[in-house]
This record gives structure tokens, sequence and C-alpha cells, in this order.
């Protein structure tokens, strides 16, 4: 049987349009990706959602049915600008947002940031190096879900305020000495030292930039391997070129560091 165009385009519209129709029926079809975490296989959490399964592509939207946590303490937590779409927002869109920071505030931060809002279990170490902002911290408290140690974690763990360092070049806090005290009267308390969190040398964090690299002992050809291009001007910071490409600064970050590592 021979079909004319007109019976052959008819056909078609009939089939593709037939067909989204028994998929919607059958609740095959959806507009928009779902995801899924991972959840804990044991223990005390066994069955759970667990956030260490929180990737770069989820939307906050997608944090929030998995976890329960509401968008609107997500948007202030993480200072999602007031014209975005907190749902839509995602996650590795902080990198961008926070590229100007000293520290790293991203996928992990996230991670954490569900960990302890929920009270579950987090490697902390993984997160050694991953920051929130100070709008979280009484999100967090407020929940009261924290153990201990977290709590120390998180103290430790804010983005520094304008003028405060986290670099490993710059020299420690000292206290302020006290001013002699007049005769008869007690001495004055010596004002302590602020508390600086400071990366471990050879780390690769959000302020490394590809000379630290190579003055670490990392070949450009190395370099190269894992970005999986030319290597960017020296001075280039790893998070900020990660950032321009689209791509999760911890995506470098992880495999930069293991480089790094075999040359301890």
């Amino acid at each position: 049987m021979k079909l004319n165009s007109y019976t052959l385009a008819v056909l078609v519209i009939v089939l593709l349009f037939g067909g989204i129709g028994v998929s919607a029926g059958m609740n095959w079809w959806q507009t928009e990706s779902t995801k899924v975490a991972a959840t804990y296989q044991d223990g005390e959490f066994a069955g759970q959602a667990n956030p260490a399964d929180i990737r770069g592509s989820y939307t906050f939207g997608d944090v929030n049915k998995n976890f329960g946590v509401p968008l609107e303490d997500l948007k202030v937590a993480f200072r999602v600008p007031d014209d975005a779409n907190t749902a839509a927002f995602q996650v590795k869109e902080l990198e961008a947002l926070a590229v100007d920071l000293p520290v790293e505030v991203g996928t992990v931060s996230v991670r954490m940031f569900v960990a302890f809002y929920k009270g579950l279990p987090y490697d902390l170490a993984a997160a050694e190096e991953s920051y929130l902002f100070p709008e979280a911290e009484p999100i967090l408290k407020a929940q009261n879900k924290m153990t201990p140690e977290q709590a120390e974690f998180l103290a430790s763990h804010l983005v520094p305020a304008a003028g405060e360092g986290t670099s490993p070049a710059e020299p420690a806090a000292t206290a302020t000495p006290a001013p002699a005290p007049a005769d008869g009267q007690a001495a004055p308390t010596a004002t302590p030292a602020a508390t600086v969190h400071a990366p471990a040398a050879m780390t690769v964090t959000g302020s490394t930039t590809f000379q630290n690299l190579l003055d670490w002992g990392l070949s450009k050809e190395t370099i190269e391997k894992v970005i999986g291009g030319p290597m960017p001007p020296a001075s280039t910071v790893i998070k900020n070129y990660a950032t321009g490409k689209g791509l999760e600064f911890s995506t470098y970050k992880t495999q930069l560091q293991a480089e790094v590592d075999k040359l301890k």
C-alpha cells in the first residue's frame, strides 16, 4: 500500500501524540528530571536519604523533596538571590555566587548543611575545606539536631567576615598586648586572638591557583590531563576556572588533590 504525503503526515502526528498520551496516562511521561538520593544502607539511619549523594545537578527543589528541608531555609542559608527561583536553583550554581570568597562554598557545603539540619551522620573529614554562610548557623541551631562534634565543626567552618583571612600564607593571629597597668591598678586582660582556620599545606582549596600546583611540584602536563585542555595563565584561581567552564570546582579539586598527594 502506498501512502501519500498527507496520509503519512497524519499518521506521524497520531503516533507521536498518541504515544505521549499513553505515556502520560501510565505516568511514564515526565517533563522534568526526578532525582532520588541514595539511602543509608545500614545502621540507625538505614533507608533514609543520604546527604552525601547530593550532587551539583540537584536543584534545591530536589533537596527539598528528598530531605524535607524547607526552600526558605535553603534560600536564606545559601544567599540565593531574591530574583532567583529557589526551587530551580542548582546546587552547582553556588560556586559562581561564592567565586570571590577566600573559602569554598559549594556542593559539599549543601551536603553538610542538610546532614546537620536533619541530624544525620556525615563524614566531617570530607567537608574539611567547605564552609557555610553565617546565615546558616541560627537555622541549624534552631533544629537542635546537631551532634556536639557537628556543632563544633560548624563553629569553625563559617565564611569569615570581610577582612578576616583564611589563607595559610597569612600570619597567625596574635593576642593584642595589654597596656602596662598604672600603679595600684590590676593588669587589664589581653584581647584574645581570633581563631582562623587555615588549610593544611599542599591542599587544594577555593583560593588555590595553578601556580600553587606548579610550586608544589605538579607538572603542567598532569594539570592539563586533569582539566582536559591547555592550562590557563598560572595566576588563575582553579575555582574561577572551573566556574567559568560551567563545571563544579569539586570535580577538579578531587582529581588534582589526588595528584598532589602523590607528591607528598
